[in-house]
């Protein structure tokens, strides 16, 4: 079976129709770690209701009116898209990173994530330990998310010397939408 491998530098490295791929730079210790932006495009909403009032079939003539084409009906009457369009909506985003020794060049690509999945190593009182080491404290981590306006913090990459509801206290004290994974873990991220 033919294998080829790209390697995966800073900036959009994968793009569908309806998502994209961003990596981006993340310190940790050593050259080319990347965190990762999984983001579903931004688009304008169907609003139905103004699609009914201006007499607007079900059918593909709403369809095309999504697509960013202008109908006719039967009538005679035009419709545009912005008739029937709301406001762009920004799409639901999703922001993976692993190991972090700051946060300072990371926050624009968390900026307004649905969700945001970080290690937290360490607990705040170890913090000397874990900027050595290059890692992030479950404060931290959580400071990182309040500021960059996260729905959802998902922190993984927990020391086994911790018990996880010390973590998970730590962070929701800055934090409250917190959680730590586990493993097999599943989670729905939504917009908004």
């Amino acid at each position: 079976m033919p294998l080829t491998l790209h390697e995966i530098k800073p900036g959009i490295f994968f793009e569908a129709d309806d998502f994209t791929v961003t990596a981006f730079r993340v310190t940790h210790r050593g050259p080319d770690c990347l965190g990762y932006s999984f983001e579903t495009k931004a688009r304008r909403p169907f609003l139905a209701e103004k699609a009914d009032a201006l007499g607007v079939p079900f059918g593909p003539q709403r369809r095309q009116l999504v697509n960013g084409e202008t109908i006719q009906l039967k009538s005679g009457k035009t419709i545009k898209p912005d008739d029937v369009l709301g406001p762009l909506q920004h799409g639901t985003k999703l922001v993976v990173v692993g190991d972090a020794g700051r946060t300072d060049d990371i926050l624009e690509h968390c900026r307004d994530a649905d969700a945001l999945v970080i290690e937290s190593t360490y607990l705040n009182t170890e913090a000397e330990m874990a900027q050595q080491f290059s890692h992030l404290t479950a404060q931290k981590a959580a400071e990182l998310a309040k500021e960059a306006g996260v729905k959802k913090l998902i922190l993984t990459h927990l020391s086994r010397r911790y018990r996880e509801r010390d973590v998970l206290s730590e962070a929701q004290a800055v934090f409250p939408d917190a959680v730590v994974a586990r493993d097999f873990d599943s989670f729905q991220v939504k917009r908004g």
